[in-house]
């Protein structure tokens, strides 16, 4: 390989913009936790902690039953404001190792709500953290509200107008889960709640599902971004009307795999979404369950798709400008992704090309 596809991708400044909360959690922490409650995890989370590709199965054995069984067994961990907080820490300390400089979590309140007196304290304590971890580790660590598709509408909104209460600390509004199930449609007036609140609009859309599905989430719920938004690529006059509306698609190849939309990482069309010139963050999704994280999602572009450092640095670069933090911010972050480049790997410090 050239040596200018060497430089380091943990040294490559990004925002990580796709990840869950219960997904961000390390093996090695679920297993104690269950450890210490007394709670049996399928054999395959158990194996993750010690044997990372454990959790990589053929295609055959692929889907979104098997993961959401996974997901499900590691939410019923997170049973107190302790596991909360360091579930955040913990993400914001990882995404620091690998080059994140601007994290934006996903979590849904409701899932903890029972623990800790309800939505409005659940959320508050991850804030709370957010605004801890950031300051301890130097990874600006944000919150974004998310609905369930599989939930009533109603309680989207519930949730939505939480965001709204918060907003500036809860910078988006998002929607996840099964997007087979639910209609986009009905929850509509949750977003428009977040819209008015200033959120970023970043539902789920386009990875079960094909570019109708795109299309669908994009007149119903006219995002900011879309979380994955892969299937675009399958429909060039949906794929061109995102890239003329700006809209960014946060793509985990990864889970793409891991899920078994795509059967092979080769299969994942991350450089024809990129020579469409689609704005892309990439992300982690749920590292816990599909057994890569951030960085990973880089070294397969490389790697996998052959994107030379240039690409690589166009992706971190695309990742900042797609965040919801402040300019002064990105214009940092963006003269890192510069100076990455800049710099010749093993040419000593403050060597750069040219």
């Amino acid at each position: 390989m050239d040596v200018v596809s060497q430089r380091d991708l943990a040294l490559l400044p990004k925002a990580h913009l796709h990840l869950h909360f219960t997904g961000s959690m390390r093996p090695a922490t679920l297993v104690e936790l269950a450890e210490e409650q007394g709670r049996r995890l399928p054999p395959s989370l158990r194996s993750a902690a010690t044997i990372p590709d454990s959790l990589r199965l053929p295609a055959t054995q692929r889907g979104w039953f098997r993961f959401q069984h996974l997901y499900d067994a590691a939410r019923a961990v997170v049973d107190s404001e302790a596991v909360m907080r360091r579930i955040v820490r913990e993400a914001a300390q990882d995404d620091a190792a690998e080059g994140s400089r601007r994290l934006e979590l996903q979590v849904d309140p409701t899932s903890y709500a029972k623990f800790v007196g309800g939505i409005t304290p659940a959320l508050e304590i991850i804030l709370d953290e957010a605004r801890s971890a950031s300051a301890d580790t130097g990874v600006e660590v944000a919150i974004i509200v998310a609905a369930s598709r599989i939930r009533h509408p109603l309680e989207a909104r519930t949730l939505a107008r939480l965001a709204a209460r918060h907003a500036g600390r809860v910078i988006g509004f998002g929607l996840s889960n099964d997007e087979r199930r639910g209609d986009t449609g009905a929850f509509g007036p949750a977003f428009e709640i977040a819209q008015r609140a200033g959120l970023a609009l970043v539902p789920h859309g386009g990875e079960l599902l094909g570019p109708a599905h795109v299309r669908e989430v994009v007149d119903a719920l006219h995002p900011d971004r879309i979380g994955h938004g892969v299937r675009s690529v399958e429909d060039p006059a949906l794929l061109a009307r995102l890239v003329e509306a700006g809209v960014s698609l946060e793509l985990c190849p990864g889970s793409n795999v891991s899920l078994g939309v795509y059967g092979q990482a080769e299969s994942v069309p991350l450089t024809r979404l990129m020579a469409a010139g689609a704005q892309i963050a990439l992300g982690a999704d749920d590292p816990l369950l599909f057994g890569s994280r951030l960085v990973d999602q880089y070294r397969i572009a490389r790697e996998v798709h052959g994107v030379d450092d240039t690409g690589l640095a166009r992706l971190a670069a695309g990742s900042i400008r797609a965040s919801r933090a402040e300019e002064t911010t990105k214009a940092r972050l963006l003269a890192g992704v510069d100076a990455w480049l800049a710099d010749l790997p093993g040419a000593g410090p403050g060597l750069s090309r040219g």
